[in-house]
């Protein structure tokens, strides 16, 4: 069971936590030979969309050659196709939570990556994005959590933007939290998100807020550091 103490200070690590375990469980970490050609599946004729070349990948994230290797052979293996729909984030979120219901988190998820808004995800979508949480610096982070939480892209975080993010966490997995969370929960926990982060009152959380509000929390800090390893 997770524990979800404190959950209005931490949101901000959630959905990238939870992201990280779900790429990890479906092998898009799978330790990947040096022998393997991977080069040669990036020039495959028979994707409907094929990535960047390495080189000019490696230039614009911060992963290593051999690291886009990994990410692209796990992400190949799960879509073959080269793209991922969001029907797919959908199928893979169900699989991992079977007994929740992820379609709201996935969509959320999926709505980040897909900065084109073209309706699909393709490997390079995917290593930006992923660069960005394992890669970036702190404030690169958030920034990404706070686009993330900010449904409509208008800057700010409302109450209700915040509330659908906690209730898709939660109808994902809190029938499983320990202590279980009763119904009540999401919206004690977003009015206690906007006591710490809403710093002038004015019922929206600005990126200022929001970054200044994690910087000086220390378990947010700490926490951070957790997905610096990760690959």
């Amino acid at each position: 069971m997770l524990s979800l103490d404190g959950l209005e200070m931490i949101a901000v690590l959630v959905v990238m936590g939870l992201f990280v375990k779900v790429l990890e469980q479906f092998g898009l970490f799978e330790v990947v030979r040096e022998e393997d050609s991977v080069e040669d599946d990036f020039e495959l004729s028979t994707v409907c969309h094929r990535p960047e070349g390495l080189d000019k990948l490696q230039e614009q994230t911060k992963f290593t050659k051999k690291e886009l290797k990994v990410l692209y052979r796990g992400f190949k293996n799960e879509c073959p196709s080269g793209v991922v729909n969001e029907e797919t984030f959908k199928t893979i979120y169900s699989k991992f939570f079977p007994q929740g219901d992820s379609g709201a988190y996935a969509h959320f998820l999926f709505e980040a990556f897909d900065t084109n808004k073209n309706g699909s995800v393709s490997f390079e979508d995917f290593v930006f994005g992923l660069s960005i949480i394992l890669r970036g610096t702190i404030n690169d982070r958030l920034n990404w959590a706070f686009n993330l939480y900010d449904l409509n892209k208008d800057g700010y975080i409302t109450k209700e933007e915040m509330m659908d993010i906690m209730k898709s966490i939660y109808d994902m997995m809190g029938k499983y939290t320990y202590p279980c969370m009763q119904d009540e929960a999401p919206r004690e926990h977003v009015e206690s998100f906007f006591q710490k982060m809403d710093r002038n009152n004015d019922g929206v959380v600005t990126i200022d807020e929001f970054i200044e509000s994690c910087q000086k929390d220390e378990n947010i800090m700490q926490s951070m550091q957790l997905f610096d390893n990760v690959i």
